[in-house]
């Protein structure tokens, strides 16, 4: 793939649109070239705490405008998921013992499961700011029982205006030495999360650019799942991590700015 036959965009949302709540540049006019052009695109977050509506509040509040539907997260990655896995023939409604805040609850409940504390089909795990000894001990017996473990993404850390805080992926390792069982998990870098938002929007991996700031995350989910990738410079790498990599992004920019068909707005944006 050039690069030139792109018809559709992915892009991650922390570090290549905005930064600590602030609009990167160009990001805003991108985001207008793209609506302009009635270009089929989403954003990207492996955060399940949010809804989409929730999300594209606090993107305006940045001066970005991007509509709910625009927006795909780990959680509505995990809900299609889990939906796709139920028999239609079966008639069943699934069921789901969910340690999570509203983006992964409200998902889950959209895609038709129930909630319930008894015999779970799945015990799905998403970010929270609350977890719970009671509710990690719950999960661990369910699955125990046979419930099946499902994670919306592996992130072990989060951030907060403290320092770091425990993440998904912190706690299902806890829940994991505690069961012996690993759990599926949905959001990058597993390609999963980007194929569900290419059917999401009914477009095809070939045409379509994947941009992100993180090597082990989005660059590697993008490429697997057979994207133009492109890295960014705005967010967590650096030229020179590149190197500690067996694999590369088709393109490396210093940030959006530089996908911006007019030349002006380019050389505005990156002063």
């Amino acid at each position: 793939m050039n690069g030139e036959n792109i018809e559709c965009w992915l892009t991650d949302m922390d570090g290549v649109l905005v930064r600590e709540q602030e609009a990167l540049p160009g990001a805003a006019e991108l985001l207008e070239q793209w609506r302009s052009k009635d270009l089929p695109y989403l954003v990207l977050t492996n955060n399940s705490i949010f809804t989409a509506r929730d999300l594209s509040a606090r993107l305006r509040n940045s001066g970005l405008v991007v509509p709910e539907e625009r927006i795909w997260t780990s959680a509505l990655a995990t809900a299609t998921f889990l939906a796709n896995q139920i028999d239609p023939e079966s008639n069943a409604q699934g069921s789901c013992y969910v340690i999570g805040e509203a983006g992964l609850t409200t998902a889950i409940h959209a895609a038709g499961f129930i909630m319930t504390e008894t015999n779970p089909d799945y015990v799905v795990v998403g970010e929270t700011r609350n977890y719970s000894f009671e509710a990690i001990t719950k999960a661990v017996r369910l699955i125990n029982d046979g419930a099946r473990f499902i994670l919306t993404n592996p992130d072990a850390t989060g951030p907060s205006p403290e320092g770091v805080i425990p993440a998904t992926g912190a706690i299902a390792s806890l829940i994991t030495k505690a069961t012996g069982r690993k759990p599926y998990v949905v959001g990058k870098p597993n390609p999963m999360m980007f194929r569900s938002a290419l059917n999401h929007l009914g477009a095809h991996s070939m045409e379509t650019a994947m941009i992100g700031d993180r090597m082990d995350t989005d660059i590697v989910a993008g490429m697997e799942a057979g994207m133009h990738t492109i890295l960014v410079m705005t967010g967590l790498s650096s030229r020179a991590s590149i190197a500690d990599f067996p694999f590369r992004p088709n393109r490396i920019i210093d940030g959006v700015y530089e996908l911006l068909e007019d030349p002006l707005d380019r050389d505005e944006d990156s002063q």
